[in-house]
């Protein structure tokens, strides 16, 4: 099956590159004998590998814009129909409370992706002051055996004091080289340093309370499709993975306009 996908490729490098009869005529005529196409290799090998990887080349920009054209259909849907994320009271939210645009990420503390993610949204929140809130929510994916160790952490501080579970936050995920070092010594050198109560954190890392949040996150994010980390709800629209600001910039500043 593996040669005859290579043979099918060489029939359609072969009409780029000649006057020569259809694709399926050649494609018959290599099944039926083979030897054909090592002949047209070795008779110009260069000029097969040219032709054989623009046509890669072009296959995948064609992927690409078909790609960009359902990204961009999808988006246009959600914006006529937002998605709608719980977001109950005594949540840790950045950010003013009253802000125009919700962002809600479902991340992961142990993600290098989620790392990049939260990059962009400090950059985010720099150019929106006061359009824009972050609702923070879990997704801790099991091949990172730190990341539902360290949800907990960050819900059992946020338990305390919502600032002081954002240092949190900022902490581990601009020092995940350490986290991975230490492991959950991190986590409590990183509660001790944001001014957790220590004795409470250890009475609360276990309540039922965190586990039925971090249980609604994941159910959530299944829902609305996020498999991966990170995933981000702005106003309801999504978007999938560590994406540069620019693209939340276009979906933020949509929202904007279309309540002017």
């Amino acid at each position: 099956m593996k040669a005859l996908r290579l043979f099918g490729l060489t029939a359609l490098a072969l009409t780029l590159v000649n006057c020569a009869p259809s694709a399926k005529q050649l494609k018959e005529a290599v099944e039926k004998d083979p030897s054909i196409v090592f002949a047209a290799i070795e008779k110009d090998p260069e000029q097969f590998i040219e032709v054989v990887n623009k046509a890669a080349q072009n296959a995948q920009r064609k992927a690409q814009e078909n790609a960009m054209e359902e990204e961009t259909k999808k988006r246009d849907q959600e914006f006529a129909a937002p998605l709608k994320p719980e977001i109950e009271e005594g949540r840790v939210i950045f950010g003013p409370k009253d802000a125009k645009i919700t962002i809600v990420e479902y991340s992961d503390f142990e993600c290098p992706y989620c790392a990049k993610g939260h990059v962009t949204l400090e950059e985010v929140k720099k150019a929106y002051p006061k359009d824009v809130r972050v609702v923070f929510k879990h997704l801790p994916l099991d091949f990172h055996p730190l990341a539902m160790p360290a949800a907990r952490y960050f819900e059992a501080i946020g338990m305390q004091d919502h600032a002081k579970a954002e240092k949190f936050y900022n902490m581990i995920f601009e020092n995940q080289g350490e986290l991975r070092t230490k492991k959950e010594g991190y986590l409590k050198e990183a509660a001790k340093k944001v001014g957790a109560d220590m004795k409470k954190l250890e009475k609360d890392l276990n309540s039922e309370v965190i586990t039925k949040r971090i249980e609604a996150d994941m159910e959530e994010a299944r829902k609305f499709n996020f498999s991966g980390t990170p995933g981000f709800l702005i106003n309801g629209v999504s978007l999938r993975g560590a994406y540069p600001f620019s693209e939340f910039k276009t979906i933020i500043d949509r929202h904007l306009n279309a309540g002017k």
